[in-house]
């Protein structure tokens, strides 16, 4: 549970008495599902995933997706809400949950909101960037330029002409590293250079009939780790490899260019055996889970708690 100082700092006070969404963070397999059904049934609320893969009917065991019985009656919003043939985006969700949490906070307080999609998150606490459009020859020549000379080519390039985007990216996902070339591109300008500054998060903060409090939690990296390896082999006896082949015909969406899926993909295409994809499953996963970490501490509102 968390500490009696963050839970205090959840009830209104004369200066500020708007209801709290309490955003809870953290890496991959670090706790969030258990804490955050906890808090929730302590506090008598609804919790919010922010989980950018969650989201998908189609994807479950890749997802770590909580099970009915690890939601212990819990309602959780926005879990097996969409079909991985929509095209859904942070800024659509960021929509769609502010106004569920409209209708939330007339019958609660405190509402909950976790995932480990920190682009989600930060969506609905901070807001989102103000993005420049892009011509659309410019996607289209990265996309040729990621299929033929792949990914580290464009990581590559990202380092160079943008290092400030390139430290705080998740540099395993396609699509980010697609964004910020395109935008660095079609612009002149670095990706990272329409980034919200500080001013620009508080305003938005300051204009919410709710406010934030920000919960990062986090493990010694070897426990975490043991979690992490843990994990996969348990998603892999639940069924993961089955669930990865029915998504082959998905498997160039968005949701699926990220660690779970992808390194099954290359076992079933036959580009390496079993005991590989197991190997780079959890290799990867524990890159993922120290990218999140990186993405958190890049925020000061953030409060760690160290389970």
């Amino acid at each position: 549970m968390l500490p009696p100082e963050i839970i205090a700092q959840l009830a209104p006070t004369a200066i500020d008495p708007r209801p709290v969404l309490l955003a809870v963070a953290g890496p991959t397999a670090v706790g969030k599902t258990a804490l955050t059904v906890a808090l929730a049934q302590q506090l008598a609320t609804e919790i919010v995933s922010t989980d950018s893969r969650q989201f998908f009917r189609e994807m479950s065991i890749g997802t770590a997706k909580p099970t009915p019985a690890e939601m212990q009656g819990v309602r959780h919003h926005f879990v097996d809400s969409h079909s991985i043939t929509e095209n859904y985006n942070a800024g659509r969700f960021a929509a769609e949950a502010e106004a569920r949490l409209a209708g939330l906070f007339q019958r609660h307080a405190v509402v909950v909101a976790t995932g480990g999609s920190g682009l989600y998150l930060q969506a609905l606490t901070d807001g989102l960037d103000d993005l420049p459009a892009v011509p659309p020859a410019v996607r289209q020549q990265l996309q040729h330029e990621l299929s033929t000379l792949g990914l580290p080519a464009l990581v590559a390039e990202l380092a160079h002409t943008d290092p400030t985007a390139h430290a705080r990216l998740d540099l395993q996902n396609p699509q980010r590293v697609l964004r910020a070339l395109e935008v660095t591109r079609g612009t002149g300008q670095p990706f990272s250079s329409f980034h919200r500054g500080p001013a620009a998060v508080a305003a938005t903060a300051a204009g919410r009939p709710w406010r934030v409090v920000k919960v990062a939690l986090t493990r010694p990296r070897e426990e975490l780790y043991q979690r992490i390896d843990q994990r996969v082999i348990q998603m892999l006896g639940a069924g993961l490899a089955a669930e990865a082949e029915g998504l082959l015909p998905f498997r160039y969406h968005q949701a699926l260019q990220t660690v779970g899926y992808q390194e099954l993909f290359g076992y079933l295409d036959g580009s390496y055996d079993y005991a590989e994809a197991v190997r780079l499953l959890q290799r990867n996963t524990r890159r993922y889970a120290k990218h999140q970490l990186t993405w958190l501490r890049r925020d000061a509102a953030y409060q760690w708690v160290e389970l």
